[in-house]
């Protein structure tokens, strides 16, 4: 796992200044701690920081191929890489390392852009062919690694892990887009079709650009897709068993490593299920992380020590106490972009603590989206079965005239939130998900705008490209739809940047094994009734795993990391909370109606409500912003 950088200068081939792209890598020497280069040749440079994890002392980057004729810097691991060198050396290539890669410089000369169909792994690369001329910038199927790019005024593309990368170049301007704040308020992340600053893009998952001297930059191009349009056929025994293959296939795949390696272990499904197939293909225990809150409504610790206790695992717990905000202050840093998923705090203190015990661990991520983990997608399912059945010229005045007058109530049992569902089933399933999905409604982001930003916004509403890409999805249900989203959507824009940036923060390499295409590609294939029994997700999944783990961990209700935001912010953090509406830095943008805030954070602080979602937004906001020395 590592860190690059590069310029390309698209207009004419001028000479790179070695000396700004080694200031590009140095600025996110966290990713790689174990290694520097650069590399430059008229109209390129290439970086890198090395995080060494294979071949720790012979595969330096920037890499070039055996024969000299292209060069690389590489984020990521290929993990079907010595399969696909003994192909390549039976083809005529010669390699002088046994790391991964030089097989990914191998595997272009052979294949050209038809490699990247060949790469099983997590990556973003850069790399640049020198007969051609021409610079690759690709990115894996998924998006589990980030690359950002930008076009400058002197006509060169430059490109980076993470955004300081680009920041470092003194010619990127720091000019907010607005639109990307309406993206936030209604996500809580900025999403892959937008980044924070205006001309900074990121590289969508599963596409590649290929830039040429003396042209202009070239859009991206999609090289990998997945389809739900296709159902696999079988019963459960049967498309179990492959699910099981699969399941197999992606954990062990990532089980290969020079360096210590183990796994997180919330106690939860998806990560047991990766921790048992892990203990399965293991000759020696494997070493398991955990964290615990010391307060039972947050703390998950007891159901991970059973199955560290199950399956014998070298386990290491770290206690944290709900009332240790102190992380906060580091995570602006840590994501550049405003990034507002309070998870991102334990998973901080995971990653902390699996990295004074291994170098790489495995997730659990990724099931919820492939296999309709959520619950969210359960309600999905049921609500399209509804609006299968009432007319939308019905749903539109029944259930949204009900939906605008039910109280909001959070506090409520579940039950008795109907308000969320009954304006959902107004729309169409696309514009319920959304609403779904959305941290902050519609409804609430323009009571907060200026008109001055109202203004600036004007027609744009951040749920419009999720929207479109449910109606354009390779897919036949609502439920299929939903999941598309997630996948393409939710997972790189939230779950992969999160753990992307918690984990590379403290040198940490983070392997998704549910995230293994293969599997992804055999789970969209499956029936809908595999997926979700009544409102049980992942019902395949456990039925598969029920060899492995007891029936109380795969039934109980899906938990995952919480902390206490809304305690927060009526205690240590109220000062700040407060501050966001008046003398913040966010208060002198005039974006918001200082008024409106006002309201909201007293009405919170007082235990009047619970607005703890939108202030921390609000909060992660403001600090992101003085973090971008945007004024």
């Amino acid at each position: 796992m590592c860190g690059i950088a590069g310029i390309f200068h698209c207009a004419t081939a001028k000479p790179v200044d070695p000396a700004r792209v080694e200031r590009m890598c140095d600025v996110i020497a966290h990713r790689g701690p174990d290694g520097r280069g650069v590399w430059t040749a008229p109209g390129v440079g290439l970086g890198h920081r090395r995080l060494s994890i294979i071949d720790l002392a012979g595969s330096p980057q920037p890499m070039a191929s055996s024969d000299g004729r292209a060069m690389l810097t590489f984020n990521g691991e290929i993990y079907n890489y010595r399969e696909l060198r003994e192909e390549l050396r039976a083809l005529g290539a010669i390699f002088h390392t046994d790391g991964d890669g030089e097989v990914i410089l191998a595997a272009w000369q052979k294949w050209g852009v038809g490699c990247l169909d060949r790469l099983q792994g997590m990556f973003a690369f850069a790399l640049y062919d020198l007969p051609s001329r021409q610079l690759l910038l690709a990115r894996d199927r998924l998006g589990v690694k980030p690359l950002f790019t930008a076009a400058l005024s002197d006509g060169s593309v430059i490109f980076g892990s993470e955004l300081k990368a680009l920041m470092a170049h003194p010619l990127l301007r720091r000019e907010v887009d607005p639109l990307a704040i309406e993206d936030y308020l209604a996500w809580g992340y900025v999403p892959d079709h937008r980044s924070i600053l205006a001309g900074v893009e990121k590289l969508p998952a599963g596409h590649y650009r290929l830039l040429r001297h003396d042209r202009p930059p070239s859009p991206p191009v999609q090289w990998w897709d997945v389809s739900f349009a296709h159902r696999n056929r079988g019963g459960a025994d049967d498309l179990g068993a492959q699910l099981l293959h699969r399941l197999r296939e992606g954990v062990t795949s990532r089980m290969s490593a020079d360096v210590p390696l183990g796994a997180f272990l919330s106690g939860g499904v998806d990560s047991s299920s990766v921790v048992a197939l892990m203990t399965e293909a293991s000759a020696k225990p494997v070493t398991t992380c955990s964290i615990g809150f010391d307060v039972s409504g947050f703390d998950e610790s007891g159901y991970a020590a059973a199955v560290a206790e199950r399956f014998r695992t070298d386990h290491h717990l770290k206690m944290v106490s709900p009332e240790d905000w102190s992380a906060v202050e580091r995570l602006p840093a840590i994501f550049d972009e405003p990034f507002a998923d309070a998870s991102a705090l334990p998973t901080l203190r995971v990653c902390e603590l699996a990295r004074q015990h291994v170098s790489v661990a495995l997730s659990g991520d990724g099931a919820d989206e492939a296999l309709a983990g959520y619950r969210r997608q359960a309600f999905q399912f049921r609500e399209e079965q509804v609006r299968r059945i009432v007319p939308s010229a019905l749903r539109g005045p029944l259930f949204g005239g009900a939906g605008r007058f039910y109280p909001k109530a959070d506090w409520a049992p579940r039950p008795f939130r109907a308000k969320s569902t009954l304006l959902a089933l107004a729309g169409s399933g696309e514009e319920g998900y959304a609403r779904a999905l959305a941290v902050t409604s519609p409804e609430l982001r323009d009571s907060i705008y200026s008109q001055s930003f109202l203004r600036l916004r004007g027609s744009y509403r951040a749920e419009q490209p999720l929207i479109a890409l449910m109606r354009d999805a390779p897919a036949r249900s609502g439920l299929d739809r939903a999941q598309y989203a997630d996948l393409k959507f939710w997972l790189p824009g939230d779950i992969l940047t999160k753990v992307d940036r918690t984990s590379m923060s403290v040198g940490l390499e983070a392997r998704e094994p549910l995230l293994d295409h293969r599997l992804m590609e055999f789970a969209a294939a499956l029936p809908e009734r595999m997926r979700i029994r009544g409102m049980q997700g992942k019902w395949l999944m456990k039925q598969v795993m029920r060899r492995y783990l007891p029936e109380p961990l795969l039934l109980r209700p899906k938990m995952g990391f919480v902390t206490p935001i809304a305690a927060w912010l009526r205690g240590p953090l109220a000062g700040e909370a407060r501050a966001i509406a008046d003398t913040s830095l966010l208060s002198r943008t005039g974006w918001f109606d200082a008024a409106r805030l006002r309201s909201l954070v007293e009405a919170h602080i007082a235990g009047r409500s619970d607005h703890s979602r939108l202030i921390w937004q609000m909060l992660m906001l403001d600090r992101s912003l003085a973090g971008l020395g945007v004024s």
